[in-house]
C-alpha cells in the first residue's frame, strides 16, 4: 500500500511537470510588459508569469515574516515559562494554594 500511494505521488508530480512543460512550450511568444515613463520589458510569456510567481511568493513570505517571528518568540516564551513553573519552589504566604 505504501508503495502504490508512492508511485501515485510519483505519477502526479510527473503529470503536474509535463502539464507545465507543454504550457512552456506552448507559450514562446514574446509578451511586452509596459513599465512607468515608457520603459518596456520584452521577454518569452513563460518568463514573464514565472518572475510574476516568484515575485508574488517574496511578497507573501515578506508579510508572513512578522508573524513567524511574533509565534516562534511566543513558543519561546512559553517553553521558558513551563520550565521555570516545573521547578518546585516554596510556597509564599500571600500565594494560598486553597483559593481563600
Amino acid at each position: 500500500m505504501k508503495n502504490l500511494m508512492w508511485l501515485l505521488q510519483l505519477l502526479l508530480k510527473a503529470a503536474i511537470f509535463f502539464t507545465l512543460f507543454a504550457f512552456a512550450l506552448n507559450n514562446q511568444h514574446d509578451a511586452v510588459v509596459h513599465f512607468f515613463f515608457g520603459t518596456t520589458w520584452s521577454a518569452p510569456l513563460v518568463l514573464v508569469l514565472l518572475t510574476v510567481f516568484v515575485m508574488g511568493v517574496a511578497v507573501g513570505v515578506m508579510g508572513m515574516v512578522p508573524r513567524w517571528w511574533k509565534h516562534r518568540r511566543l513558543a519561546q516564551l512559553a517553553k521558558t515559562t513551563s520550565t521555570v513553573e516545573a521547578t518546585p519552589s516554596a510556597p509564599s504566604s500571600a500565594d494560598p494554594t486553597h483559593g481563600i
